[in-house]
């Protein structure tokens, strides 16, 4: 019998001897392996942390002490000991387990995360909680080194550090981001100052300084300084410690026995304490290790050789929109591109690996990167952002008051905008149509397919002002791509289909579903609509719009956003504003509630806003009398 199949809580863990930890390290990696390779998520990471996952289950007592991961897109193994070892093979699966901590899930998971930087603030706040009412128990941040990045979580430091409630963080170093200013030396001073013989050597040196006459306490003086003065040039962990935060250093996140009394040590301290952990991404499965890049949001894959299964030979969108970027940048070196942490994601890896000198990746820092692209643009450079929809949102008071309000002349694209498959609902794309149009002087923009996106692209280079361009997480539909790129005017539309009984107006690929739908509405119920690829959503091409309602009363919005500001309601504002309300008008977007697990072909099914749910809806308002 498996020792996997006799973990049923974190209690059986602590049952273990470090032979038998070792041997349960092995076979969650094997499972996370075999899960991956089927479902697809995130590997590299997962590997990277099931040794310190089952240390902190050992040595902490969740879920009485509060084990908070950062993102969480590496809390598989936290699953799996949890008790949710058998449902582990319907992860990022509909109706199955998220692949982010879920409250709903498990008493284990302590937030509902997806997010980075985010845990340092949520255990901070927890930590005061507990000790204004008088409880006691332990709470352990988790945040790896790339999120420390994030300036939310710097602020929570410094914080932290002020206030000095007990709290223990652990930095998940897994060489994204600080090891490489961790070099040998600096590792051996860090054992000399954290360790025992250091710390007694120090006191009995001090001691004789002391008692030099006349000189002495110019001496310890001096030595004080001088050790400070070695502390910050070569120590890691001199940074946390002058912001009040004792830092532990570096334990190795492989090494059962080292973490073991490095978070036993940690526990006894009633003020805030940082361990530095070092992991390796992809450990014990050599793909991964040796490519944790790929394997870090991994497609399904062969166990055997690590490559990847299917795929469609169409490119994504994201593709197309790194090799667009890296032709203008051929052609103009004045443009440049930004991403936040998310090169190979955003395509702008393309611009990456040929251009290095257009290409920086600000780290985890949205808010930063937006201000970056701003005084950039203000120095005479073009600046290109890719950014997830979903973080966009993070740096929406950069856009409107640093950005837009100074008529900065910045492109932006919003990938993974709209539905998004696998992640939950943390990482969809919803409310970038709702967040962006009130905001003055920008351009928001929705191609119907990757031909299109690539003019869009080259188009929203050429105006002066920011401009936003938002495309799904999907493939693209395989239609030939035109060798030249064209500049499409601002704030213009396109009919692809003329009816007389209704008119559809639909942003982005969905265009292609609604076409599908008119189709089948013409053939099998004689029903003929006038379908209108928006494009630009702001500014909106509202001659063409208010022409074509003129003799048609009943209107259908179709967008994959939140109906709730989205836009459906700029089409009813505006039509409350300019015409009588003789039009009748059918919104289908996503509703409010809770946002279900599923692929995103799922979620169009679930939400209406495939081309049979859309077929379904327009004749039923059609016909209705």
């Amino acid at each position: 019998m498996a020792l996997l199949e006799k973990i049923l809580s974190p209690a059986d863990v602590k049952e273990l001897t470090l032979e038998e930890l070792s041997r349960l390290s092995a076979e969650i990696r094997e499972l996370l392996v075999q899960v991956v390779s089927q479902n697809g998520g995130h590997l590299s990471s997962n590997l990277g942390v099931v040794d310190l996952t089952l240390a902190l289950h050992r040595v902490f007592a969740a879920p009485l002490d509060k084990i908070i991961w950062d993102i969480g897109h590496q809390s598989y193994t936290h699953k799996i000991i949890t008790g949710r070892r058998e449902k582990i093979f319907s992860i990022r699966k509909k109706d199955g387990l998220l692949g982010f901590p879920d409250r709903a899930e498990s008493e284990y998971d302590v937030l509902n995360t997806g997010h980075a930087s985010t845990s340092l603030g949520f255990a901070s706040g927890l930590a005061i909680a507990r000790d204004r009412r008088g409880e006691n128990f332990h709470i352990v941040a988790v945040i790896g080194d790339g999120a420390l990045t994030g300036g939310v979580a710097l602020e929570a430091l410094n914080h932290i550090g002020q206030v000095k409630q007990r709290l223990i963080i652990i930095l998940n170093d897994n060489k994204m981001s600080i090891s490489p200013n961790v070099g040998g030396i600096s590792r051996h001073l860090n054992y000399l100052v954290s360790g025992r013989p250091y710390i007694r050597m120090k006191e009995v040196i001090q001691n004789i300084l002391k008692s030099i006459p006349g000189l002495g306490p110019t001496m310890y003086e001096l030595a004080k300084k001088l050790e400070v003065l070695m502390r910050t040039m070569m120590v890691p962990g001199s940074l946390f410690d002058e912001l009040g935060i004792k830092y532990i250093g570096p334990v190795n996140g492989h090494d059962f026995g080292e973490m073991f009394k490095e978070f036993q040590a940690a526990k006894k301290h009633d003020f805030p304490v940082l361990l530095h952990v070092v992991t390796r991404k992809g450990q014990g499965y050599v793909p991964a290790s040796e490519d944790p890049s790929s394997f870090h949001s991994s497609a399904p894959f062969n166990i055997e050789n690590g490559k990847f299964i299917g795929g469609c030979k169409s490119p994504s969108y994201s593709e197309i929109f790194g090799q667009t970027v890296r032709r203008l940048v051929e052609r103009d070196r004045r443009l440049v591109a930004l991403t936040a942490a998310m090169p190979e994601g955003t395509g702008l890896d393309a611009v990456q690996k040929e251009f290095p000198e257009n290409f920086f990746d600000v780290g985890i820092a949205e808010q930063y990167m937006f201000d970056f692209a701003g005084g950039l643009a203000l120095g005479g450079f073009k600046p290109v952002l890719g950014v997830y929809s979903t973080f966009m949102q993070r740096a929406v008071d950069q856009i409107i008051h640093d950005i837009s309000l100074m008529h900065i002349p910045i492109l932006v694209g919003l990938d993974r905008a709209g539905l998004v498959g696998g992640d939950g609902p943390t990482h969809q794309g919803l409310y970038d149509i709702a967040l962006l149009n009130p905001i003055p002087n920008i351009v928001l923009m929705a191609p119907k397919d990757e031909n299109e996106l690539q003019h869009m692209v080259y188009s929203g280079s050429l105006l002066p002002k920011p401009v936003f361009i938002r495309y799904p997480k999907e493939p693209g539909r395989g239609v030939p791509l035109d060798k030249d790129l064209l500049e499409i005017p601002e704030g213009r539309a396109e009919v692809l289909r003329r009816g007389g009984h209704a008119l559809i107006l639909a942003v982005g690929p969905l265009v292609y579903r609604a076409l599908e739908a008119a189709e089948r509405l013409a053939l099998h119920d004689k029903i003929e609509t006038t379908v209108v690829n928006i494009r630009f959503i702001k500014p909106l091409d509202r001659e063409l719009i208010f022409s074509l309602a003129a003799g048609i009363n009943k209107i259908i919005t179709v967008e994959d956003g939140t109906a709730m500001g989205g836009f459906a309601s700029v089409i009813h504002k505006e039509f409350l504003q300019t015409v009588t309300n003789r039009h009748e008008f059918l919104t289908l977007a996503v509703g409010e509630g809770v946002m279900p697990l599923a692929s995103r072909e799922e979620l169009l099914e679930h939400f209406g806003l495939n081309s049979d749910g859309i077929y379904r809806q327009v004749r039923a308002f059609v016909n209705k009398t």
